[in-house]
């Protein structure tokens, strides 16, 4: 087998995509050919959520992407302990969406 000389890649991000989308629901739909990963944000109090973001690839890099955040989410466990499911939150998480209504 001949020595492949490995390429660099160069991955470049613009400012506006650097600065995130924050997403707290993700919808996934696929056909025979892509995966469809929709990213919504949830607000408080409000009845309905836009897609923010949707990524669409094919199944083979779904599975690949599946691998790579279970790998990466272990070695987050790893460091910073157990992630808590958010349908069973322990009576310590004080992340919640009830509570008064903002009065103006």
């Amino acid at each position: 087998m001949q020595n492949q000389d490995k390429q660099e890649l160069n991955i470049q991000i613009s400012e506006e995509v650097a600065d995130g989308i924050y997403s707290n629901l993700a919808i996934i739909s696929h056909s025979p050919d892509e995966v469809v990963l929709d990213f919504i944000r949830l607000v408080p109090n409000i009845d309905h959520a836009r897609v923010k973001s949707r990524i669409l690839m094919s199944p083979h890099h779904a599975k690949r992407l599946l691998a790579a955040l279970s790998d990466n989410l272990q070695r987050y466990e790893q460091e910073f302990g157990p992630i808590q499911d958010p349908r069973n939150p322990s009576r310590n998480s004080s992340l919640s969406f009830s509570g008064p209504k903002g009065q103006a």
